[in-house]
């Protein structure tokens, strides 16, 4: 058992997944903090958190180059609330700290690599596409065919198929649109790439990522087929961003993700919702085929919490052997050290929290199990 990470980041690692098991409780991005500072040590030089890459700009931009605040790096930097997260803040701020008076080169960078989305809305793609229109300077009506961006924002928009723009003629216009946009900034990429181009261009996938989801949104399908789509085309998304973030990132440094366990691991995955269990491949299933032995997944579990009111679990679980194993506060361990159990029961779906089992540890590389 050992608290260091590097003991656990091979020659050939270059994407170090760090996995949490609910986004419950704060104790796993704290935990995340600790070992962020080690890997510095060890060459990595960029985080991505599961949060919206457009929104992360505002957050690199106060990490890198100290423009803004610290407070408007987490009220705009971060989405799904993540930027109420007080280790979230203490992470931007010594991140801050750590950049100053640092050569651009050896400075850290900060980064986002989900959609915008949240379960039951999508916000309409027109900022996005008039961003990049805007940096091409060309002359195209975007606002006309977006329409009112209310229409895009609506629950109704993602979760009824009659209610959604996503396959309206105004839809495949944008489309349209967003295609030649991206033709046009591709041919004008710069050598070595400048900081105002990458911006157009994330803003620009972020456009037709939402398109995309949008259209997904406009399938008739039964409630109960709606989620697993949904949930794949936002998954298949997160792993582009990540490779993307790699391909900015592989000429400084290493760079730790950090997600919950299922957009991180290897192998299918399966979650309950809305009373359905749906099947998928997340991002680490579609990133981790095509880096091989560069990317490296560290999967987490916990024993119990008064926070989310989880119990002491069974003896007999994965987690049950690991409170006992674990003889510290939390630590690290290699899958091959955990042998055959029970998958625990007692987790209640308000928790958030999904527990070990065999899929995840075949999965994973090693284990990080928190206590308490």
């Amino acid at each position: 058992m050992s608290q260091d990470i590097r003991d656990f980041v091979t020659p050939s690692c270059d994407l170090l997944a760090l996995g949490e098991p609910t986004h419950a409780t704060p104790v796993f991005a704290e935990v995340r903090n600790t070992l962020f500072a080690q890997l510095v040590d060890r060459g990595f030089r960029s985080i991505a958190l599961e949060t919206d890459r457009v929104a992360a700009l505002v957050a690199n931009d106060f990490v890198r180059d100290g423009i803004g605040t610290l407070d408007l790096a987490m009220s705009e930097g971060f989405s799904h609330v993540f930027g109420t997260v007080e280790a979230n803040r203490r992470l931007i701020a010594w991140m801050r700290e750590f950049n100053e008076n640092r050569p651009p080169e050896e400075r850290l960078s900060f980064h986002g690599f989900d959609t915008q989305t949240e379960n039951t809305s999508a916000p309409s793609p027109r900022p996005y596409l008039e961003y990049a229109r805007d940096f091409l300077g060309a002359d195209v009506d975007i606002a006309g065919p977006a329409g009112d961006d209310e229409r895009w924002g609506r629950t109704e928009a993602v979760l009824d198929a009659a209610s959604s723009p996503g396959a309206t003629a105004d839809a495949y216009r944008l489309r349209a649109i967003a295609a030649d946009l991206l033709a046009a900034l591709r041919s004008r990429k710069p050598e070595p790439v400048t900081e105002d181009w990458s911006r157009a261009e994330i803003h620009l996938m972020a456009g037709i990522d939402l398109l995309r989801y949008h259209r997904q949104c406009a399938e008739p399908l039964e409630p109960h087929e709606r989620y697993a789509p949904l949930v794949a085309t936002r998954d298949a998304i997160m792993a582009r961003n990540l490779l993307d973030i790699r391909a900015a990132e592989a000429c400084r440094g290493r760079t730790l993700v950090f997600s919950h366990n299922l957009h991180l691991r290897r192998q299918a995955g399966t979650m309950q919702v809305a009373g359905t269990e749906i099947t998928w491949f997340p991002a680490g299933a579609l990133v981790a085929p095509l880096l091989g032995d560069r990317y490296v997944f560290i999967a987490t579990s916990l024993g119990r919490s008064e926070a989310i009111a989880l119990e002491e679990p069974e003896p007999d679980t994965y987690e049950g052997f690991l409170q006992k194993h674990v003889t510290t506060d939390w630590g690290l361990l290699t899958t091959a050290e955990v042998p055959p159990a029970s998958v625990r029961t007692d987790p209640i779906p308000r928790q958030g929290y999904f527990p070990l089992d065999q899929g995840i540890l075949n999965d994973a590389d090693a284990i990080l199990h928190v206590r308490s």
